[in-house]
């Protein structure tokens, strides 16, 4: 599971600064939730504060529970014990980026494998084969990114972010730029993929309708929604169920 709460991120300085508040956030195994708002309100920001590329200026509650261990994330920050976040990092989180992330010197292979190869390990052949059925990538192994339609980078992607069984995925617009149907059939695969294999997800998705379709739990962005007072501290946008 995970659990976070009294969450602030801050994005630029002085009276260009932009916070970021979560005042609570539960995620269960096999579930998938969207973080929707503006563009520029900081949903971005929000991801990368959670997938750990982002130091919080404030964190009261950060935990992760993977296979019975309970890791105190929160800890870790106000101690800044950078090593042992770059592990959580690397073994608890998965990432999705908009444009795939593709290293475009290595084949789909290669790239599923790499965040195996990086941990010193081999992905579960079992676990393997289901992501690359599931995803319909077969196919193209043994071709290179630039030889990939866009869904088919989103896909291999998506692949990537899953083979090493992170507790947490953390997708930033993955199907921004896929039509309707194969933006659908590409969280079709990813849900049931996550249900499947017990992990979680936060996906940030412009597209109400694809979030209405799979009924997901939404994170809303509020502007200045909990503000007490004009002070500049309090102000910034607030995410919410």
């Amino acid at each position: 599971m995970l659990h976070i709460e009294d969450l602030c991120a801050v994005r630029g300085q002085g009276n260009q600064a932009h916070h970021v508040y979560l005042p609570q956030l539960t995620l269960r195994p096999g579930e998938v939730m969207a973080i929707t708002g503006e563009s520029g309100c900081g949903k971005s920001t929000l991801l990368e504060t959670i997938g750990l590329l982002l130091r919080p200026s404030k964190i009261g509650r950060f935990e992760l529970t993977d296979n019975s261990q309970t890791l105190n994330i929160a800890a870790l920050l106000n101690s800044d014990k950078q090593t042992e976040l770059a592990n959580i990092r690397a073994r608890q989180l998965g990432f999705v980026l908009q444009n795939g992330g593709l290293l475009p010197y290595l084949t789909v292979q290669d790239n599923i494998r790499l965040p195996s190869q990086l941990l010193g390990t081999h992905p579960d052949k079992a676990m393997l084969n289901r992501i690359i059925e599931a995803l319909k990538l077969a196919p193209l192994l043994a071709k290179y990114p630039a030889q990939l339609s866009f869904g088919e980078r989103q896909r291999t992607a998506f692949a990537r972010a899953i083979v090493h069984r992170p507790g947490l995925i953390l997708a930033d617009e993955p199907t921004a730029a896929l039509d309707p149907f194969n933006a659908q059939q590409l969280f079709s695969l990813f849900i049931d993929l996550v249900s499947q294999e017990g992990m979680m997800a936060l996906v940030v998705c412009h597209d109400r309708p694809l979030i209405q379709r799979f009924n997901l739990p939404v994170l809303v962005a509020r502007f200045d929604q909990m503000s007490a007072s004009p002070s500049e501290a309090q102000k910034g946008t607030y995410f919410v169920p």
